[in-house]
């Protein structure tokens, strides 16, 4: 790294029901990184699409209570990244050129943002940025094709239902397969936005209507009865492994209260009181999920251990929260990596990647 401070973009807030999850992300990235290192441009997204450059020292609204917090809209300059533009962002108010980025840190969760669509206008704009390609993030977000490619790769997952709209779902039938209780989830969404837990008839349509207003897709899963475990992943190529931490849900599952609003939704315990040999195999297989979905840089990998031993992977999240309270940076700092030294090496592996795939050839 040279003596020239690098220009970061945080991209946060996005058109996704995971918004607020994200402008809390941002304010601790913001907060937490390097300024001797680093020079911040903050890029918020509002509900509708629009990118803003916000003034850096009031850029959220209610920063402090996660039920109120927004992105502050008001006056902002509106900005574009275009093909080819190697950073530049384009004032989209007063014309031309408003500023350059070296690399972009895209805290963005959900779809529109986690799912592929940003990380491949960002290809297209010839800037570096933080976290997986297109295929990976694609691949984490879509937990239909997600199982899929853990199945085919060995990769023990709890057994499932895909449905799209149109679909007739026989209620007894579903049942007698997948058994009761059960998860409704949307296929591509996270922070346990739209899940349900199902155990009659009478909540059953009610979920199911829920999860399709997210998504044209929904899985629903059986209900694994098991203790919520979770691992960090750090890394390109040769990716690295937190230890391996346990989620204590208050609640009657991990939800979104849990996770962002109830302070006292779950108790984090890192690490993980569980054998070396069952840490060990779960360290194994979150690098395994990580490397089958073809991810790059970070990824938090959850799992379920049931009581006979046996653990199944539940997902990936390819772009973990990074809230003061969020597992990803917390098992990491258990590991002995600091948060803001856990920024710089995200940082390092995008600008890795970007360097790496910049040698390869374009014409023939």
């Amino acid at each position: 790294m040279t003596d020239k401070k690098l220009k970061v973009g945080i991209l946060f807030g996005g058109k996704s029901a995971e918004h607020e999850v994200s402008l809390q992300s941002a304010k601790n990235v913001a907060d937490a990184i390097d300024a001797n290192k680093y020079d911040v441009a903050l890029i918020g997204i509002n509900k509708c699409g629009d990118w803003l450059l916000p003034d850096q020292s009031h850029f959220l609204l209610n920063a402090a209570d996660p039920k109120l917090i927004q992105l502050n809209s008001e006056n902002q300059k509106s900005v574009a990244l275009v093909p080819q533009s190697g950073g530049e962002l384009s004032n989209l108010s007063a014309g031309g050129v408003h500023s350059s980025i070296d690399v972009v840190f895209p805290i963005l969760h959900g779809p529109f943002g986690e799912d592929g669509t940003v990380q491949g206008l960002l290809k297209l704009a010839g800037v570096p940025f933080v976290g997986s390609g297109v295929i990976g993030s694609a691949a984490g977000m879509d937990k239909d094709v997600m199982k899929r490619l853990l199945r085919d790769a060995g990769i023990p997952i709890a057994k499932s239902l895909t449905c799209r709209h149109g679909d007739v779902l026989d209620y007894e039938a579903i049942c007698n397969e997948i058994g009761l209780p059960l998860f409704i989830k949307p296929a591509n969404m996270g922070s346990s936005v739209g899940v349900h837990k199902v155990s009659s008839r009478e909540t059953f349509d009610e979920a199911v209507l829920d999860a399709f207003s997210y998504d044209t897709k929904i899985l629903i899963e059986e209900f694994v009865d098991g203790r919520e475990l979770e691992c960090a992943v750090l890394g390109n190529l040769r990716p690295e492994v937190s230890v391996v931490g346990e989620i204590k849900p208050s609640h009657d599952f991990y939800s979104y209260e849990a996770k962002y609003l109830d302070e006292h939704g779950a108790a984090l315990e890192i690490p993980a009181d569980i054998p070396d040999a069952v840490s060990d195999k779960i360290r194994d297989l979150a690098v395994r999920t990580f490397q089958t979905l073809e991810c790059e840089g970070l990824g938090r990998v959850d799992c379920f251990l049931k009581s006979d031993g046996e653990i199944i992977v539940n997902e990936i999240n390819t772009m973990p929260g990074f809230t003061q309270i969020s597992m990803y940076p917390r098992l990491w700092e258990a590991s002995g990596v600091s948060y803001p030294d856990l920024i710089d090496k995200l940082i390092e592996l995008g600008l890795e990647r970007f360097e790496r795939e910049q040698k390869l050839k374009t014409s023939f």
